[in-house]
């Protein structure tokens, strides 16, 4: 039963039992806050050790922990207790991840609590649980308190007089700050919360004094991404040493998260139960990797011989592109088997760490995107729908490259906000003629030479029609070498090759790759 006041109700319920004469074993027991005790001394549960990668973040986290563990050496130099740290960063990294290690490795109590079960529908609950959670944390101090999710309870505030607000939401809110840095607050109670949605905050709970320190946890570098994947291939039952999959796992990879990981290294743990193997192989790992990206292939799909050609000249165009240009990224594969998301066909490259590009870079970025739509119109003389993803993208690119990137003459060295980020509806800060110069980018389609498309885009498409997928290497054999260098990053040349050669020198004989699946080199990005 929820109450708004459980002090004045307990007061009434413990007098109504005293007159009832009931025995003070049976008497009703009273519980107010839904949060998680977890007793620090058990030693038990993640530790920072068990947290792959997070390098940094494990090192600033480990300032608090080093505090609560011995407050002395601090306090003698005059340096002010920290009150707490929000953990930021997209979902899947490993925020609560984090602070289930900080529970563990702190050996102080630690009380854990959702933001979402602060707010409830009775007006002053919210407040009070907060009231009852500081309240317990300093009853067992030096204690940290961790709130996941916090974007639930610290929104900002209405500026708008005359607009409505959610005013149970804002006492709850309210009385966390109070809580956090007002006039009752004590020492050695520490918050940790986690949040992704760091920009709809209250800056109030942001400030220094509150939130001192924000931790932000992005997502896993390449060496990251390596010591995760052996975090998690150590519990597999696997053909080779969990150090023969983990880089080569990390450099097909680029941009996944902590959970998207553990996410494949389950797939893969399945689809070898599913396929009766005794051991998890490359070829698990790489159906793992293909499914998460472009999902699994559709059988009862069946495309008419027609729509199979088109479909084979548009990827072929893709890679063609791709191979040619200096600044495109390797194609490793592609596919046209109709998958579960409703792809037709892809191209599986593999991406750079790049953070910076030229106006060149995106430039051939985009001419690899519109390759598809380019070998549609010089083979068939037509286009059809299957380009709607690669104008999308395109067209994001190129209103960047004028709107933002300030890579444009015409327009000039500005950078307007995007179109969710505009103040007020129908407002732009830039006049009707300059909206027009920016509605004239021209499509880099004029920089394709009709010569390549019309010798090498049949080739691959004949032999994407024959055999359903090809490689890295049947690309080489088809177009020959990269004119810029090599395209392929991942080494050894060939993943199957090394377990193959591992193998033969003494383990168990190698299965055949499955024929439909194709599954060589992958990577995430698809175009």
């Amino acid at each position: 039963m929820q109450v708004a006041n459980i002090d004045k109700f307990e007061e009434k319920l413990r007098a109504a039992e005293e007159e009832l004469n009931i025995d003070a074993k049976d008497r009703i027991p009273l519980k107010m806050a839904k949060f998680t005790i977890v007793d620090g001394k058990s030693g038990k549960g993640v530790s920072f050790k068990d947290v792959a990668g997070m390098h940094e973040a494990k090192m600033e986290i480990k300032e608090f922990v080093d505090y609560l563990k011995n407050p002395e050496r601090y306090l003698q130099l005059g340096a002010k207790v920290p009150k707490g740290s929000l953990l930021l960063g997209p979902p899947g990294c490993g925020k609560t991840l984090l602070a289930k290690a900080v529970a563990t490795e702190a050996q102080v109590p630690f009380l854990a609590m959702a933001g979402s079960e602060f707010v409830e529908v009775i007006g002053g609950l919210g407040a009070a649980r907060v009231r009852s959670l500081f309240k317990e944390a300093r009853s067992r101090a030096p204690c940290i308190v961790y709130i996941d999710e916090i974007d639930a309870v610290g929104k900002k505030r209405s500026t708008n007089a005359s607009g409505f607000s959610n005013t149970e939401e804002e006492q709850t809110l309210n009385q966390l700050l109070v809580e956090m840095d007002g006039m009752g607050t004590t020492d050695h109670v520490i918050v940790l919360a986690s949040t992704n949605r760091a920009d709809i905050l209250d800056n109030a709970l942001m400030r220094p004094g509150r939130l001192d320190r924000h931790i932000f946890i992005d997502l896993p570098t390449l060496q990251e991404r390596k010591e995760i994947y052996e975090q998690h291939l150590k519990i597999l039952k696997l053909t080779q040493p969990a150090d023969f999959y983990s880089l080569r796992l990390a450099e097909l990879t680029p941009g996944f998260s902590g959970a998207d990981i553990a996410n494949i290294c389950n797939e893969a743990a399945l689809h070898a139960a599913r396929e009766g193997h005794k051991s998890i192989d490359t070829f698990n790992f790489e159906y793992a990797v293909e499914r998460i990206i472009a999902g699994s292939v559709k059988k009862s799909k069946i495309l008419s011989k027609e729509e199979q050609r088109v479909v084979a000249f548009h990827e072929s165009g893709h890679a063609l592109v791709g191979w040619l240009l200096e600044h495109t990224d390797a194609v490793l594969k592609v596919s046209i088997a109709p998958r579960t998301n409703a792809a037709l066909g892809f191209a599986q490259i593999l991406p750079r760490n790049q953070f910076l590009f030229t106006k060149e870079q995106l430039f051939e970025r985009m001419c690899m995107a519109l390759g598809g739509r380019a070998a549609e119109a010089i083979t068939f003389n037509k286009v059809t729908t299957g380009a709607q993803d690669d104008l999308r993208k395109v067209t994001r690119v190129a209103y960047s490259m004028v709107k933002q990137y300030g890579m444009c003459d015409s327009v000039g060295q500005v950078s307007f906000p995007d179109a969710e980020q505009q103040s007020g509806a129908g407002r732009r800060p830039f006049s009707q003629g300059l909206q027009q110069q920016m509605d004239h980018v021209r499509s880099p389609l004029s920089s394709l030479t009709q010569h390549f498309f019309l010798t090498h885009v049949p080739q691959m498409a004949n032999a994407l029609l024959e055999r359903e997928v090809v490689n890295y290497d049947d690309i080489e054999a088809l177009l020959g070498p990269p004119p810029h260098g090599p395209k392929k990053l991942i080494h050894p040349q060939s993943w199957l090759e090394a377990e193959r050669d591992k193998q033969d020198t003494g383990e168990e004989e190698p299965r055949p790759a499955p024929v439909k699946q194709g599954e060589d080199d992958v990577n995430p990005q698809l175009s």
